[in-house]
């Protein structure tokens, strides 16, 4: 039994909701193609440079038929048909009708939620109303924020209006606690006033304090906070505070109990914990332990009985020599696991829910050539001594030895730029030498085909880094060095997103004009942290550039 088929088990978890939408998914709503491969977007590139050009010039061009606009068109018809955006506007009555007041999500909200969404959030108020906490496991894209603001606008008696006049000397609610990423945070608060009248404040940044005397006054209903703020300030947010509702967005980061943002999660009072997570379990299934532990504390047993009733099992009988005996410990230990999981975690898939709306996928891969000075930078770095040892290697050696140069003087690169850093503790080379040059030599050629500014030193690292850096920024900038803005790292926008020094950065320039013209919605991933900021630095500055275009066009026409 393999770790990935213990993630797989963890899927059907709709067993509260599977009769909802499982026959429209397979008859009603057969999914749709993809509206244009890339292929046809690259071609429509040139239409979009057309629609710049001053209008006596797109009037001498000849014309010809947008099929891409007709099949939008029609695509957008046939949805239309099959699915209604909106629900009827009532409300989504949560609790028993013997319950006063009703517990319901007001209709404002509820007319707009999809019918999987609906489903989480009777899922939330069960674990409320049971006075423990769960995990909202859907895949990222199934709406897991909306589904917390709904729950919290029910729980809360929200009625959706804003002109409502307030409910007079009624008992107040306790507060709710949120604590995401910081990338979020400004999403978290867009969503909360898009769909609810909560009363909500930051507390991140500079404004802490203000916000927290807001919150000692009983002003703020909901405060959003970073998962760093709170580990910093866990006394502030935690022992001096009293939360009814606790969401922790991202919650697999909860994954590590050595970690001191699990640690200081673990100060929370309130036995309402919520986490919204797309990756229930990644390496470990004691990470799986550790996020559940901390939402519903001991629901899982202690973890000595979890790792010896559970973990042991599982390893053993997932070995390819196991007794037939293990084996059918570890079917059975699972099957037990994810029955009891199943109280505390909902977990939807794409496929399942909304997969007849969704549009087919569609891969493609887009190859990108170098610009003129990273060709240069990167033949240099082919000429350092480092990679001109690997190449060699198996030359035989130029003194006369029967042995290749691997074998003989050339096992060792005192001279290299890389090799001395490698070995400051054993001049001699080591056991691996020169193999142990492959990966930093192949990291560093990585680095300059994705973007220059990943191999110059950085203020930040230490001085030993940094001289290390310096010393092969020297070699393969050579006389480059003023092209590319000198030896440190760039702080503007403008030079981290030239195009005409980084080829990646040229394809995704006419990549990103086609899509934000046509309104499309970008999501970027990068194997690479550092080099996401220039491109996040790019995407925010992409559509004033298409502004700033329009207006010259403009003025010269």
């Amino acid at each position: 039994m393999s770790l990935n088929s213990f993630k797989e088990i963890l899927k059907p978890c709709s067993h509260q909701s599977q009769s909802s939408y499982s026959q429209t998914s397979v008859t009603l709503n057969p999914r749709k193609p993809p509206k244009s491969c890339l292929s046809q977007q690259l071609l429509r590139l040139e239409d979009d440079y057309n629609s710049l050009l001053p209008a006596k010039q797109l009037n001498q061009q000849s014309h010809r038929p947008d099929e891409d606009d007709r099949f939008k068109e029609e695509d957008a018809r046939r949805r239309l048909e099959v699915f209604d955006p909106t629900g009827p506007y009532e409300p989504l009555v949560l609790s028993t009708s013997d319950h006063n007041p009703l517990v319901q999500v007001p209709a404002s909200i509820n007319c707009r939620l999809l019918e999987h969404q609906r489903e989480g959030v009777k899922f939330l108020y069960n674990l409320y109303k049971k006075n423990c906490g769960g995990i909202l496991g859907d895949d990222m894209g199934l709406g897991k924020t909306i589904q917390a603001i709904a729950f919290l606008s029910a729980v809360d008696e929200k009625d959706g209006d804003t002109t409502s006049p307030p409910k007079g000397k009624e008992e107040k609610k306790g507060r709710v606690l949120i604590i995401c990423p910081s990338s979020v945070i400004q999403n978290w608060e867009s969503e909360f006033s898009k769909w609810s009248t909560f009363n909500v404040a930051i507390y991140h940044g500079t404004n802490r304090d203000v916000d927290f005397d807001k919150i000692e006054s009983r002003g703020i209903e909901i405060l959003i906070t970073s998962f760093d703020t709170y580990r910093i300030h866990e006394k502030n947010l935690s022992q001096m505070m009293d939360w009814e509702i606790v969401v922790v967005d991202e919650a697999h980061r909860l994954k590590n109990e050595k970690s001191k943002l699990y640690e200081a999660c673990l100060g929370i009072k309130t036995r309402r914990r919520y986490g919204l997570t797309g990756t229930i379990m990644q390496n470990k299934i004691m990470e799986l332990f550790n996020q559940f532990d901390w939402v519903v504390p001991g629901g899982l047993g202690s973890r000595e009985h979890f790792r010896e009733y559970y973990e042991e099992p599982l390893k053993h009988g997932q070995r390819s020599s196991a007794p037939e005996r293990f084996v059918e410990v570890a079917q059975e230990r699972k099957q037990h696991l994810v029955s009891v999981l199943h109280k505390y975690l909902l977990r939807r898939t794409k496929e399942e829910t909304i997969g007849h709306l969704m549009m087919g996928k569609e891969d493609n891969v887009v190859f990108c050539a170098m610009s003129e000075v990273q060709k240069r930078v990167y033949r240099r770095m082919l000429q350092i001594p480092d990679i001109q040892c690997l190449i060699n290697k198996d030359v035989p050696c130029s003194f006369g030895s029967p042995l290749k140069q691997v074998e003989c003087c050339k096992r060792t690169v005192p001279n290299g730029v890389i090799w001395p850093y490698l070995h400051k503790d054993n001049p001699d080379g080591c056991d691996s030498c020169p193999f142990c040059l492959v990966l930093p030599c192949l990291t560093k050629l990585q680095q300059i085909s994705n973007h220059l500014e990943l191999i110059k030193p950085n203020s930040k690292d230490e001085p030993d880094k940094q001289k290390k850096d310096m010393a092969f920024a020297t070699q393969v900038f050579g006389s480059d060095i003023d092209v590319v803005g000198g030896y440190t790292q760039n702080k503007s926008f403008m030079g981290l997103s030239d195009v005409e020094h980084c080829g990646k950065m040229r394809a995704l320039e006419k990549l990103m004009s086609s899509w934000i013209l046509h309104g499309d919605k970008i999501l970027l991933f990068s194997y690479s942290v550092t080099l996401i900021f220039p491109i996040n630095l790019f995407t925010l500055g992409c559509e004033q550039h298409l502004i700033h275009k329009r207006h010259l066009s403009q003025d010269k026409n």
